[in-house]
């Protein structure tokens, strides 16, 4: 499995804030893209400091998606006020969720 790690910088947010309004719109764009495994956002209200990690079933799924990825990053960011500020990529090492 691989990822890439996007990491943004805006304002900070309200505790009370809503975070899954203007997700909802970027996982239905790439949910079905080849590879597809996963999404998470994280975020610091504090800071304004965001990052989006997705999954991708292996290197190459990961590649193919690096078009659609790039759009998708810079609509999210523009629409909340928020900078780009890297773009990285990992194998994932290993991984364990609780169900």
């Amino acid at each position: 499995m691989f990822a890439r790690l996007s990491t943004y910088q805006g304002s900070p947010v309200p505790a009370g804030g809503d975070l899954t309004a203007s997700s909802e719109a970027a996982v239905r764009q790439v949910k079905d893209a080849p590879g597809f495994r996963g999404v998470y956002y994280l975020v610091d209200r504090a800071t304004g400091e965001a990052k989006s990690l997705t999954l991708w079933e292996d290197e190459r799924a990961m590649d193919d998606s690096e078009e659609q990825a790039a759009r998708i990053r810079e609509e999210t960011a523009q629409r909340e006020g928020q900078r780009i500020v890297s773009v990285e990529h990992f194998e994932v090492g290993f991984s364990h969720l609780q169900p």
